[in-house]
This record gives structure tokens, C-alpha cells and sequence, in this order.
């Protein structure tokens, strides 16, 4: 989100209503800016319209480097760099390098999804982001709506859009 951007909210008590007001919204053809929960709410995704993350693929692509890392370095270590014969077994013994494979698949699988999550989403050191209440994060739901540029007819239909769809609370705030 960027600075000085007007955001009209409305708090929700249950997650059912909250959904209720959300299937609304859509079918109002009401341009949502982002819906806030404390925990996350099943079914929530489809209706939002929101695709399936990828952040898989960056998994097993991150794994895939690991895993060559971790082979193709045993491997030159063991037949180029270093060639010991560990209890008669040959310069390059496969089974032995599952383990340490298997170490550097998952270290890099998942140093490199926390890392791809964090860019994407725009965390990371001092970055702050802004909260509309600081109940989002306990037991409240939050419908906010981007208001820049509205008329007042407009935010008053957003604000009858709450009270008609069940929210406890309406407010307004500048982020």
C-alpha cells in the first residue's frame, strides 16, 4: 500500500457475516481493496477471485538447486578433489550421498521460499506496514475499500454497503 491513501473499512465480528458481505461486494461489482482476517478463512480465496499461489514452483526449483549443489559437489569432491576409498567402497558411491543430498534439498527449498515470499510480498527489514485496527489481528474482520477519488454519494453507498451487510464498525482512515 502506498502513503496517503484514503481507505474506508468496516469490521466484522464473525467470519460467515464477513463472507456474506464479501459475496456482496462482488455481486455489487464493488472494487474490494483488501479483505483483513485473524486467522485464515476457508472458501475465502474463490470468492475474492484470487489465483493459487506459485510459490511452489520457487520450492521446487530451489530444491532442484540444492540437490544438484549438493550431487555435483560430492562428486567433484569425491573423484577430482579428494579421491579416498572409505571402507572399499568406490570414489563415487551414490547411496552414500543421499543423506547430505537430502540436507541441501530441504535447506534450500525452504531459505529460498521464505526469501521469495518476503520479496513478493514486500517484507523484510524495516519495512513498516500500516494497520487499519489493531483488532484485525485478534477478532476482528476488516472489508476496506480504497476510496481516493470518490464523491461523497459514493461513500455513503459504501458506508449503507456495510451497515446493510452486517459490520459492527465503519471507519475511515488515511494510510
Amino acid at each position: 500500500m502506498s502513503a496517503n491513501k484514503e481507505v474506508l473499512f468496516g469490521l466484522y465480528d464473525d467470519e460467515v457475516v464477513m463472507m456474506d458481505a464479501v459475496k456482496k461486494a462482488k455481486e455489487d461489482h464493488l472494487d474490494i481493496m483488501d479483505v483483513y482476517t485473524p486467522f485464515p478463512v476457508h472458501g475465502l480465496d474463490p470468492i475474492l477471485g484470487l489465483s493459487e499461489s506459485r510459490l511452489h514452483i520457487a520450492g521446487f526449483v530451489f530444491g532442484a538447486l540444492g540437490t544438484l549443489t549438493a550431487f555435483l559437489f560430492m562428486t567433484w569432491v569425491f573423484t577430482r578433489d579428494w579421491p579416498v576409498i572409505f571402507g572399499g567402497k568406490p570414489y563415487w558411491s551414490v547411496p552414500a550421498f543421499i543423506p547430505i543430498t537430502f540436507e541441501l534439498t530441504v535447506l534450500f527449498a525452504s531459505i529460498g521460499m521464505v526469501v521469495t515470499f518476503y520479496t513478493i510480498c514486500g517484507l523484510g527489514p524495516g519495512v513498516t506496514s500500516p494497520c487499519l485496527d489493531e483488532r484485525i489481528t485478534d477478532d476482528k474482520f476488516c472489508v476496506a475499500f480504497n476510496t481516493d477519488g470518490y464523491s461523497e454519494s459514493q461513500i455513503d453507498n459504501l458506508k449503507r454497503f456495510f451497515s446493510n451487510t452486517g459490520a459492527s464498525e465503519v471507519h475511515t482512515k488515511v494510510i
